[in-house]
């Protein structure tokens, strides 16, 4: 697939937003949002024009203690009702499901009882055939599925193809490429891109990009994909998400050209909440720690420590980084 879909002036009906501000965002406050963040943050996507928004995860309560956790890390149906009542709008919604985390048989009920449109499985390469497990399950109970394969950076070429073919053979809807420690770059991701893409034309699946900013790379990959011709597009507002965060929803809607989509409605949501969380010291954002991380394709776990700590000693970082990468 060498050609470019769409242009920057056109629009391509096959595009769609998700918000992942809850679920991404949520691991940076323990899923500590208010109703009234919530609440406002769902209006905002409605009036937004964005296609889904993701609530948080569907967690195991046997394995994650309630009590150390905001209600969106276990998002039940009571609590996403609160917000949403039936959900009379465009706007679908959509939870995460962590494969070996969730008691998914129980925890997500079958569709036509839950106001969840859209369940998303996160995997890693060796949980696959656990994965499509929980997919079927969730297909079978009426909902639309993503596979979403985590650290795909860490993946040799022929695990992958074999990943993708099994998951093209699954019914799952939308499969996800992940840049889940944001050390690509755009040509990099046009490969990867066109290699999931040649996957979902054999099958008839749809793609996702999911892009982390260590780089600050996470919008200019999450467009070089959709010029590949991905189509579910995640972004946050003000990239809100663990570590060096996400794709910025205002950057994403103010490039795309469907006027169904409306920036103003997400700077709206910023200027009342986003702006107060940073003044309440809740950090996430590109810092040099999270560059170094990604240049070097580690997990953030630990530059996210060294930010904790109040550290500034770059140069020493890179060399216990290095340490444990060669």
């Amino acid at each position: 697939m060498s050609n470019r879909q769409g242009s920057l002036v056109s629009v391509r009906q096959d595009v769609r937003v998700v918000d992942c501000t809850m679920r991404d965002g949520g691991l940076v406050n323990n899923f500590a949002f208010t109703d009234e963040f919530v609440k406002d943050l769902y209006l905002a996507n409605i009036k937004a024009g964005v296609d889904y928004m993701e609530f948080g995860y569907k967690a195991s309560k046997e394995i994650f203690d309630p009590k150390k956790f905001g209600k969106w890390k276990f998002s039940d149906e009571k609590d996403i009702r609160s917000i949403v009542g039936d959900n009379k709008t465009d706007l679908k919604i959509s939870v995460m499901a962590d494969v070996g985390r969730t008691d998914f048989r129980q925890s997500i009920l079958n569709r036509k009882d839950s106001a969840i449109d859209m369940i998303r499985v996160a995997t890693y390469i060796n949980t696959i055939p656990a994965c499509i497990e929980m997919l079927e399950d969730a297909k079978k109970k009426g909902y639309e599925t993503t596979a979403n394969i985590m650290a795909v950076s860490k993946v040799n070429d022929g695990e992958l193809e074999i990943a993708l073919d099994m998951l093209g053979q699954s019914s799952v809807d939308v499969i996800y490429v992940v840049d889940s420690f944001g050390s690509f770059y755009p040509e990099q991701m046009e490969r990867l891109c066109d290699k999931y893409l040649n996957v979902a034309v054999k099958y008839n699946k749809k793609i996702g990009i999911h892009a982390h900013n260590n780089q600050q790379l996470a919008f200019a990959n999450t467009i070089e994909a959709l010029s590949r011709g991905v189509s579910y597009l995640d972004a946050t507002v003000s990239g809100m998400g663990r570590g060096a965060g996400n794709c910025y929803m205002e950057s994403l809607l103010c490039f795309l050209k469907n006027p169904k989509y409306n920036k103003l409605a997400v700077m709206n949501f910023v200027e009342k909440h986003m702006l107060k969380l940073r003044e309440e010291g809740v950090v996430w954002g590109y810092d040099i720690p999270y560059l170094l991380t990604g240049i070097l394709n580690s997990h953030p776990s630990s530059a996210i420590q060294f930010i904790k700590e109040k550290r500034t000693d770059y140069s020493m970082f890179y060399q216990e980084l290095m340490d444990n990468v060669l």
